[in-house]
């Protein structure tokens, strides 16, 4: 198990904000972005249904469909299925994430994590990516903040269906690893106890960054360290609100939060360290974890990741924020 050695690096791009999250994005911006990504050498794209209602996997497919397809590695996800019929945006119940979406596509989406559906997002996600094949698929948000009270109920379809489905798929060759895709570590841990399906890796967001760690280094990351499964951190700028946003969550950034960030922005200027670097950095030095996928819609934002993650973060730095609590003193961080 384990995805390490199928990525082409440690920075991918993830296309959350392609699906006009949070603003409407014009085509020849998302296009740019996407184009400065294969630039600037990512080769690791990260994508799903729901971003926008399918509008970011078209908008990915479209520039990729011009790149040689074994040059990359291409990561989606199933469980909602995206219908020919229409629907308000602005009105979809999404859980703690109502209105995420809302500049996406009027496609109605319905949450389906059944056998039949996985094979039927699976195809869908094949047309709209102009691609005859996924690398990577990830089962999408079985967790709280998406299905409250019922999730476990949600997971179990997905474990008889969804999971059953990819790990014949896995076996059989069709795609080459597959996972979970949430927002939340406790999905993960059941996964992880189950003697059947054996997923590859997870693709875990905004649950280990510089914001939010201490849960996944109780339990989640030792185990999945000693089961030898990967760990993908995507959000590791914390919806934002680590690179200059105001979201945190996907919502406005809650008052406690942006004095943190305040405080780590006041060490990274005593240090000479760019909160970006100090993001990605974080995030990767654990040793469960593959990959980072920052998301981005312009750019320059490229630019800024790949630098990022080659900048020098003296040691001092790392001392600085656990002398002041920001972060655990069991994080590593080189």
């Amino acid at each position: 198990m384990g995805i390490k050695s199928l990525l082409p690096g440690t920075l991918g791009f993830g296309t959350a904000p392609l699906g006009n999250m949070f603003r409407s994005i014009p085509d020849e911006e998302a296009a740019a972005t996407v184009e400065a990504a294969w630039d600037q050498g990512i080769r690791y794209f990260d994508t799903a249904p729901f971003y926008g209602a399918g509008l970011a996997e078209l908008r990915l497919g479209e520039v990729l469909a011009g790149r040689p397809r074994d040059e990359f590695v291409l990561s989606t996800k199933v469980g909602r299925v995206i219908l020919d019929a229409l629907e308000d945006p602005t009105a979809r119940d999404l859980g703690e994430k109502g209105g995420l979406f809302e500049h996406g596509r009027p496609n109605k989406m319905i949450d389906d994590y059944t056998a039949d559906a996985t094979l039927r997002s699976i195809e869908d996600s094949l047309t709209r990516l102009r691609t005859d094949r996924l690398d990577i698929v990830w089962v999408h948000d079985i967790a709280q903040d998406f299905h409250g009270d019922d999730w476990l109920a949600v997971y179990e379809t997905a474990r008889t269906g969804a999971f059953r489905v990819l790990q014949r798929l896995r076996d059989e060759g069709v795609i080459k690893a597959w996972g979970l895709g949430v927002n939340r570590v406790e999905p993960i841990e059941l996964t992880l106890d189950l003697d059947e399906p054996r997923p590859d890796a997870f693709l875990l967001a905004g649950r280990y960054t510089l914001l939010d760690h201490d849960r996944s280094l109780q339990r989640l990351l030792p185990a999945a360290t000693e089961q030898g499964v990967d760990m993908v951190v995507g959000g590791p700028y914390s919806s934002g609100i680590l690179a200059g946003g105001r979201h945190f969550e996907y919502q406005e950034a809650p008052a406690e939060i942006v004095a943190k960030v305040e405080r780590i922005k006041t060490l990274t200027a005593e240090h000479g360290v760019s909160i970006k670097a100090a993001a990605l950095q974080f995030a990767l030095a654990h040793p469960a974890t593959a990959a980072v996928v920052p998301g981005a819609t312009r750019p320059s934002r490229i630019a800024e990741d790949v630098a990022a993650l080659a900048e020098d973060v003296p040691a001092a730095f790392w001392a600085a924020l656990r002398e002041e609590k920001l972060i655990s003193a069991d994080a590593p961080t080189a």
